[in-house]
């Protein structure tokens, strides 16, 4: 199976619009960007493929990150594992529905939540994720768009 297709997995049918290449472009919140320097604006490609015979699916995002995304076919929810190069790895829990893409974790200190939103023709996603260090007061971390290529 060509790793553009849909994944074989019946329980990942309706991640089909993220399958392919994708421009991406972070705009970091000037808080976020004082943390983490460099440029204000960090453009990149993003791919999203069949991994394990289609049972998941896979995020790349260069050499710098990789999402792995899998869902329960009894509870209907997504689990999205991550690791980047800086050595961070993480665990979400995810949605995608209605045009609605969401990932969120709940951690000692450093909750996060993302969510997106597909314009008509699925060829762009503008989102942005959230931190807080209690759950209650949120602050943006930084906006992103997803621009499909292929």
């Amino acid at each position: 199976m060509s790793r553009r297709h849909m994944p074989a997995n019946p329980a990942l049918k309706p991640l089909r619009p993220l399958v392919g290449a994708w421009r991406s472009e972070i705009r970091w919140s000037k808080e976020t960007h004082r943390l983490v320097g460099g440029p204000a604006v960090v453009r990149g490609r993003v791919t999203f493929e069949s991994l394990e015979d289609g049972h998941f699916l896979i995020q790349r995002m260069g050499d710098a990150a990789r999402w792995i995304i899998g869902r329960d076919d009894t509870s209907k929810r997504y689990g999205v594992l991550y690791a980047d190069a800086r050595g961070v790895s993480r665990v979400y829990e995810m949605s995608l529905s209605n045009g609605v893409w969401r990932m969120w974790r709940e951690a000692h200190r450093f909750h996060q939540r993302f969510t997106g939103r597909f314009s008509r023709d699925r060829r762009t996603v503008k989102a942005s994720w959230k931190r807080s260090v209690d759950g209650t007061k949120w602050q943006r971390d930084f906006d992103v768009t997803y621009t499909k290529t292929r």
